[in-house]
Formats: structure tokens, sequence, C-alpha cells
């Protein structure tokens, strides 16, 4: 790692960083049980440096009975005993600011687990009970109470209600979940709840987190009439997603994150299709950055890029926020499978599940479309094992699968097993590495056997690898001068399938989406270039490639 630039300090690091998330079930398993863990992380904390990130973004590690991999947060405060133990979070943190690299948690403010000792106390507390009013408790409907209180649906699948039985056991009031049943909602007009989230960030922040990542941050306000409303023409404004309520959740956080010395950040999950209410989670007294879904949903095609682009921009400009950048995460189809597909865009309710698929293709586009992303003003995010050139894995048995939108569609939705399979470290077969050698446990999930040619050691030091690839385009970004700064500007090159644009210094990236090969500009040199053999001196650039260059 000697030759590795380390990262350069500033109080607003999150405004140009490259954050890698770090599913820590399918990560490394230190311990032969089949699930990655926390010391399985902390061996690996080299590897990461070495990519060249700035920041690691940890999915939830907190106690949980993993109904939803642990987006059903039973206590903040306990690391699931699965993944270790507080005071090993507490070493992987200090260990990971060793290296340079920031350390981003994940909140879950709009709902805990059904385990969580708040809902525990409410189901034995009974109807009335104040304990209930940290929910949403409500009677059904119908003679008896039998139908659910209004005609919510369950993002999972399904009603968003469950009904509960009385302490006596005859049926009880209904509680609602957004999502699984095992994930009750919390009423945020509730102080309690206020105070208990803020406990919770101070509680990480004092640990040393970075900065938190907030799930689902549209979500957590609701009309307290609890109306029922039409779902395929929902009113404005929506019962429950992006209500004006919420953005005084994040204030109060934002004031929190700003009390310390060392700024924190809070980084959000927003799905909104509208700029103008996505960008006012990013004004100067809310978040600090937010997921880009507009640019991860959209295909592979320059017009609409560039559309998204420009978006994008001008939206965080409004507020004078930092533009992200992702492609992959662990609710979404990896984006070399996307990529090798006839449509290339990608939605939640659309997986295109055994869509024939090209990986040769979908992986030069990856390559491709990473360049792109690293030359843009802003942040940009990775997922795990992308680095890795790994595609969706969609043969996954049945039985084996874990996801709760999978089981309670019935099928109907497959959904995000495939992202989530343990990552592939070494080896010519099955567990790659991932758990120790002579471990009896199978990883959670299936690994593939055709990435016996993708673990991290059979890509280390060859110069085209996915793996040396991003090392050296991660290594690129920090050195060259052209990308520091919010500088952008489209060139005249740029159109017919083609992206082109200006940073400073002379800095311009090309992209070629055009179907042909296309003239390179005669007054530059290549800086870098995305397709692995790429010869400047023909003076074309192939289609699917980017490249950077530095005018003369």
């Amino acid at each position: 790692m000697a030759d590795q630039p380390a990262p350069a300090p500033h109080a607003q690091w999150w405004r140009d960083a490259v954050i890698y998330q770090v599913y820590p079930r399918s990560f490394a398993d230190s311990d032969g049980d089949g699930i990655g863990d926390l010391t399985g992380v902390r061996d690996r904390l080299p590897y990461l440096a070495e990519l060249g990130v700035d920041a690691l973004w940890f999915s939830p590690w907190y106690a949980s009975p993993q109904a939803d991999a642990g987006y059903d947060v039973a206590d903040y405060r306990r690391i699931d005993p699965a993944f270790g133990t507080l005071a090993q979070a507490e070493a992987l943190i200090a260990e990971a600011h060793e290296l340079g690299l920031k350390i981003v948690v994940d909140v879950v403010p709009n709902h805990v687990s059904d385990r969580h000792a708040w809902f525990q106390e409410a189901l034995a507390a009974g109807p009335g009970a104040e304990a209930r009013e940290l929910f949403w408790f409500r009677a059904g409907r119908g003679a008896g109470g039998e139908l659910p209180p209004n005609d919510w649906q369950s993002v999972f699948g399904g009603p968003a209600w469950t009904r509960t039985a009385n302490p006596d056991g005859s049926p009880g009031e209904w509680y609602l979940h957004l999502f699984a049943p095992e994930q009750p909602d919390l009423n945020w007009n509730n102080p309690k709840v206020r105070e208990e989230h803020e406990s919770v960030l101070r509680f990480w922040f004092d640990r040393g987190a970075d900065g938190v990542r907030i799930d689902s941050a549209t979500m957590p306000a609701k009309d307290p009439a609890l109306p029922d409303f039409d779902h395929d023409a929902p009113p404005v404004p929506h019962p429950y997603i992006d209500r004006d309520d919420v953005h005084g959740i994040y204030r109060a956080w934002r004031a929190l994150a700003d009390s310390y010395p060392r700024p924190r950040a809070l980084i959000g999950e927003v799905w909104l299709a509208d700029p103008g209410r996505f960008a006012n989670y990013l004004r100067p007294d809310e978040m600090h950055s937010a997921f880009n879904f507009d640019y991860l949903n959209c295909p592979w095609d320059a017009a609409d890029l560039r559309r998204v682009i420009d978006a994008t921009l001008a939206a965080h400009a409004s507020v004078g926020a930092p533009a992200s950048w992702v492609l992959s995460n662990h609710d979404v189809t990896r984006h070399v499978t996307r990529y090798g597909r006839a449509d290339t865009s990608f939605g939640l309710s659309l997986r295109q599940h055994a869509t024939p698929t090209d990986l040769e293709l979908g992986t030069r586009r990856a390559r491709a479309a990473l360049l792109l992303d690293l030359a843009l003003p802003g942040g940009c995010y990775l997922y795990q094992g992308e680095e890795l050139g790994l595609w969706e894995v969609e043969d996954i048995p049945d039985a084996r699968r874990q996801d709760p939108i999978f089981h309670r569609t019935g099928g109907t939705d497959v959904g995000r097993d495939g992202c989530r399979v343990p990552l592939p470290w070494s080896g010519d077969r099955p567990p790659f590495g991932f758990s120790p050698e002579g471990a009896t446990a199978q990883p959670w999930l299936p690994q593939p056997e055709q990435w016996a040619g993708h673990t991290a050691q059979a890509q280390e030091g060859r110069p085209d690898s996915m793996l040396t690839f991003y090392r050296t385009a991660l290594r690129a970004r920090r050195t060259e001068p052209g990308l520091r700064g919010e500088a952008f500007g489209w060139l005249p090159e740029s159109g017919a399938g083609v992206l082109a644009f200006a940073r400073g210094d002379g800095f311009t990236c090309l992209a070629n989406l055009s179907g042909a090969a296309v003239r390179l500009p005669a007054d530059a040199d290549v800086v870098l270039a995305s397709a692995p053999h790429f010869d400047p001196a023909a003076g074309e650039l192939p289609d699917d490639t980017t490249v950077w260059l530095r005018r003369h």
C-alpha cells in the first residue's frame, strides 16, 4: 500500500468521497459459520484501503432477528452476535481511521424489530397503554374489527397491517408495518421516539462514526388520520411518503451532527421522482448528501444519462449540496447484469429476473460507467464486489432464498438475494475464501462456480482485471488536478450517443455509447481508458468505452 496516496483530509469529506458499501453478512466470514462478520472486515481493511476508497458504509450490524437482513433493529447499542461485539465494532472504527477510512453506519428511523423492547412492552400492555403510542396501533374495521384499519399496502407485498392478540388471547388491535410484519412502524409524533433516535446518533458519533446513512428517509412521518388512498394515483401530500413534517426530524439531526468538532455527515436514502422535493432534504440545515436513484435507474443511453446528469447537478446546486453517483447497492440488480440486457434500466417493480444477459457486454459497459461516474463532480458510492466485476446470481434455489420480498410475494418478485451473495476472495471453488479453510457451514447464500476467475486473488496483479482497473481509476481520481472542485461543462463533442464534458485544468471525459467508434480529439493525451486493451494511437474510441483526457 506504500504507493497508494492517502485521502486528502478536509472537513466536508462527503462532498467528493468515494464511499464503499460493506454488507457485513456477505463480506468475509472469519469463524466458519457461513455468515460474514466484523473480524472478517477488519482482516480486509488493508484491501479496502489499497482499493482507494475514502469511506465505508456498513449496512446494519445491530442486534436483530434478521427478518429483513438487519433492517429490523432490536437494539441499536448492541452488535448482532452473528457479526461480533460492540468492542469489535469500536476496534474496527479505530483501525479504519488509522488507514484513512471514514465510517458510516446505517440508521433505520421508520421502524424497529417486533423484538425491540418497546414493541414487546406495547404488546404486553394491551390497548390504550402509553407504550402503544410509540407505534401505530389501531382497532380494525368491520363488525368485529376483523378488517385492517385502512387499505395501505406493504412495500414488501400484502397488507401493511397485522392483527395482534390481546393479553387474554382474544383478537386485538392491528399495528402498522410499511415493510415486513416483523418491522412495526414508529410513531414520530411521540417525543420519546425523537429523543431515542438522537441518543442513538450520539452513541455512534461518540464512538467515532463519521456519518449515518438514513434508511427509507422519506417515510417516518405519517398522516395521523391514516386515510385510505388510491395507490395508483396517490394524493399530494402522500399519507406517508415525503410529508413536509419529516424535515423537522432531519433538522434536529443536523444540529446534533454539527455540534461535534469534527463534522458528521447525514446521508439519505431518498427515493423521489420530483427533483425539487428531493432537494428539500439537502437544504443547508438538513442532510449533507443523498443517493442518486435517478442515475442508478437510468438506462445505458447517452441522451438519458445527460438528462439525469443535468437534472442532478441543477437540483443539488439549488441548495448548495454535492451530487452523488451510484450504480449498485444491496437492493438492486448488479449493474454488470443490468448493462448486459436489452433493457438496461432498473426499477424495483421490474427486476427482469432471468432476462437474457450478455455478461461480456455488461462488463464492458460497467467499466465505462465507472470512469463516467468518477469524473462527475460530487461523491460516488460503490457496492462491495463491483470491483471484482460480479454479476447478479439469478439461479439461487427457492429453498435458499431469504429475502422477505420473495416470500411475501409468493416468488412473483424474486427479491434482492442475487446481489447479496457472499464475496469470492480466493481459491477455485466455493466458498472461495469467504469462509476459512475447513469450514463446515456453507455460505448463507450459494456462490456460483463461475466466480472462480473473479476472486480477488485471481485478479491480483492482472493488468486487465476489473480489480486492477478499479484501483487504477480510484488512484487517478485522487491525483488528477482537473477532478478537484465542482467545475463542469458539456463539450461540442457531446451528442449522437456521446457524452463529453470538461472539468478543471484541461481535463475532459469522453464516453462513447453511440454503437460505433468515434474519433478522439487530436489535442489531448489519454490519462485512462475503460477498455483493457485500448490503443490511443488508433485515434478512435470504441463503443461502450470511456476515456479521460488532458487537453493540450
